[in-house]
């Protein structure tokens, strides 16, 4: 065949394929390809996300059954992570749908979310965009390949252990700046975070899986509905954030129904209502046990940073680090002499004091730690952290009203601080008030900030 009838037939053919084709607002014929992945690792954190596995699994294999062609990976180092997402960009087409679905860990900074992966190695606030991968800068790029559709589910609104190396509350994830014709979806609101534990199935996922399952619905609308099921599951208590500029029709399931799912059951139909158990007036949870030795020694940030001490003991930062890690796991004893050596080398380091007298107003040394609040604050009268220690210090010397005025002072300067927030309303409600606004708005955005006062033996049921 010479090349001008060549041509002609692939011309002729072309018009043909236009004039049987849907039209360009529909995607349903479009390359879908999908990213999955799944982060359950971490060695900074002291346990595994079991849910990370099932769920990831369970999302590559709907994902399949709507037509994706999908690359899942698990536990991701940050070299693999980047390797990874350059195959993942190489792979879309023009006009495709790409989607991407992350669960792990994820944390904000300067206005932008930033996925982590397994080793990141996270200190401070400019360590996050070193070894983090900005959503915003992948969605971009997604974009830019020549993806039609742009998705991202993101499950990993957790609190994490880096952050509160370097914050005193939880950030959340922040808003994406993502290009046209996207969705995102977050499995809790911007600047909260969803209680997590040692679960086999999440409840996000449960709920986004029941309606990437229901036909005749946009991808758009099974969004929506898994935010509103989500939002029902936890009576308001976890509130997904959507995001859509989607200006094309597309859906995940088929128009058709399809074979119910045996692990889910039938989605079209709603599933029946158990009855409430009746809450008790109020609750006391039950705070976390202190880790034990075996524990302590087998932690592997713990072992990396004791070897550094070993082979320099001038390592103030490394000592620093690791009385940190062991503040966080209730360790506070051992927390107490790595402080203790930072502030001998280094006596205006308000950073240590106010660590040190979080240490010793969760372990009971209450004195000790009103003196290291107040030298914290000497050293820096504005540092938020320090005030919402010495709150602390305040509430369990039941000195409330003193306690509240630091709590507030601490909010004016963050008031993203569910700590200071749920220390303020308590303090409210023992000095006669209220302080259900504050708890309530507190626990929204930590789930588990009750927990965590209860570990420090402050809890809402206190006298």
């Amino acid at each position: 065949m010479s090349h001008f009838m060549r041509a002609a037939t692939i011309l002729l053919l072309t018009g043909l394929l236009v004039l049987g084709a849907a039209p360009a607002s529909h995607a349903a014929d479009a390359a879908k390809l999908a990213l999955v992945i799944g982060n359950a690792r971490y060695p900074d954190n002291e346990f595994v996300l079991n849910e990370v596995a099932n769920d990831t699994q369970d999302v590559t294999e709907e994902l399949k059954r709507d037509g994706f062609v999908v690359d899942r990976q698990s536990n991701l180092t940050a070299d693999a992570m980047r390797q990874v997402l350059d195959r993942f960009y190489a792979r879309i087409e023009r006009g495709a749908v790409a989607l991407i679905f992350f669960d792990g860990f994820a944390i904000q900074s300067n206005r932008q979310t930033y996925l982590l992966p397994v080793d990141a190695q996270i200190w401070t606030e400019p360590d996050v965009a070193r070894d983090g991968f900005s959503l915003d800068t992948i969605l971009a790029e997604m974009n830019t390949r020549g993806a039609a559709i742009n998705i991202a589910l993101i499950d990993a609104s957790r609190r994490n252990p880096f952050e509160r190396r370097f914050r005193r509350y939880s950030a959340g994830l922040a808003p994406a700046i993502a290009p046209s014709n996207s969705l995102v979806l977050y499995s809790a609101a911007l600047g909260a975070v969803a209680a997590s534990g040692k679960t086999e199935h999440g409840l996000f996922v449960a709920e986004l899986l029941r309606e990437m399952r229901a036909p005749n619905i946009s991808a758009e609308q099974a969004l929506t509905n898994t935010k509103n099921g989500v939002v029902a599951a936890t009576r308001r208590e976890q509130v997904p954030w959507l995001s859509s500029s989607l200006t094309t029709e597309f859906s995940f399931a088929d128009s058709v129904t399809r074979p119910p799912d045996t692990k889910a059951g039938d989605p079209t139909k709603p599933e029946p209502q158990k009855p409430e158990p009746q809450k008790p007036v109020c609750e006391v949870p039950q705070a976390e046990p202190a880790p034990s030795a075996d524990d302590l020694a087998r932690d592997p940030v713990i072992a990396d940073l004791s070897r550094k001490i070993a082979a320099n003991a001038n390592d103030v930062a490394s000592r620093y680090k690791r009385g940190q890690v062991y503040a966080i796991k209730r360790a506070y004893a051992h927390a107490m002499q790595d402080f203790d050596v930072v502030i001998r080398r280094n006596p205006g380091d308000g950073e240590a004091l106010n660590n040190r007298c979080w240490t010793r107003a969760a372990s009971g040394d209450l004195q000790g730690a009103l003196a290291d609040c107040n030298l914290a604050l000497q050293v820096d009268p504005g540092l938020s952290d320090a005030l919402d220690s010495r709150g602390l210090v305040n509430l369990k010397l039941g000195r409330t009203t003193e306690a509240i005025k630091d709590y507030t002072d601490a909010i004016q300067r963050n008031p993203r601080s569910s700590s200071s927030l749920f220390g303020r309303g308590i303090a409210t409600r023992k000095n006669g008030g209220d302080g259900a606004t504050d708890i309530a708005q507190a626990k929204s955005m930590n789930p588990n900030i009750a927990k965590e006062f209860a570990g420090y033996g402050v809890t809402e049921c206190s006298p």
